[in-house]
């Protein structure tokens, strides 16, 4: 029997939450900025238990971004905000970068686009948010290059490997990763 299995779930999917909060965001401190494409609102994707975390996508007008949120707290490690933790997932390794909100409290985001000029409407924007899991739990999506390090779900210091960079962008879309390019 697993961790996750033993221990319950304390935390309900943060979706709602980070909706309301990001919607706040965009009304007082965002508005009207330069970087925002109008015809984006916000909205949470997909959010699942993952190992003891919440797991999804969270989409604004500014920026695109997996979200990892306690679901067990007595497993939720934190980190300080703007400092890095590397998780193992089917698809590869991804960094994550810790945040705090007074609302929301701790919590950690890989930003996948930003910003988000590229997206014509909110449909498209969902919908690759959509693709982005799908492909998160994809091994075919992962590089041959990265070689099997920590388990699914483990927190790393680093890397599996110094392979070729693969951005996020490249991971999405099936672009084979170049030396030059960073993350």
């Amino acid at each position: 029997m697993t961790d996750a299995a033993r221990l319950p779930a304390d935390r309900p999917s943060p979706a709602g939450a980070l909706q309301r909060a990001f919607r706040t965001v965009l009304q007082r401190q965002m508005r009207d900025m330069p970087m925002l494409n109008p015809a984006l609102s916000v909205e949470a994707v997909g959010f699942r238990p993952w190992s003891d975390h919440w797991l999804g996508l969270l989409i604004t007008p500014w920026f695109m971004n997996l979200v990892l949120m306690p679901r067990v707290t007595a497993k939720w490690q934190a980190i300080g905000e703007r400092e890095s933790r590397h998780y193992v997932f089917p698809a590869g390794v991804f960094e994550f970068i810790g945040a705090r909100d007074a609302a929301l409290g701790d919590y950690q985001a890989c930003s996948l686009f930003s910003p988000m000029f590229d997206f014509a409407d909110q449909r498209e924007a969902h919908d690759t948010a959509v693709a982005a899991l799908d492909a998160l739990f994809d091994t075919a999506s992962r590089e041959p290059s990265q070689a099997r390090a920590p388990r699914t779900g483990e927190a790393t210091t680093a890397p599996a490997m110094a392979a070729p960079v693969l951005s996020k962008r490249d991971f999405l879309f099936g672009v084979p990763p170049r030396g030059d390019r960073g993350a």
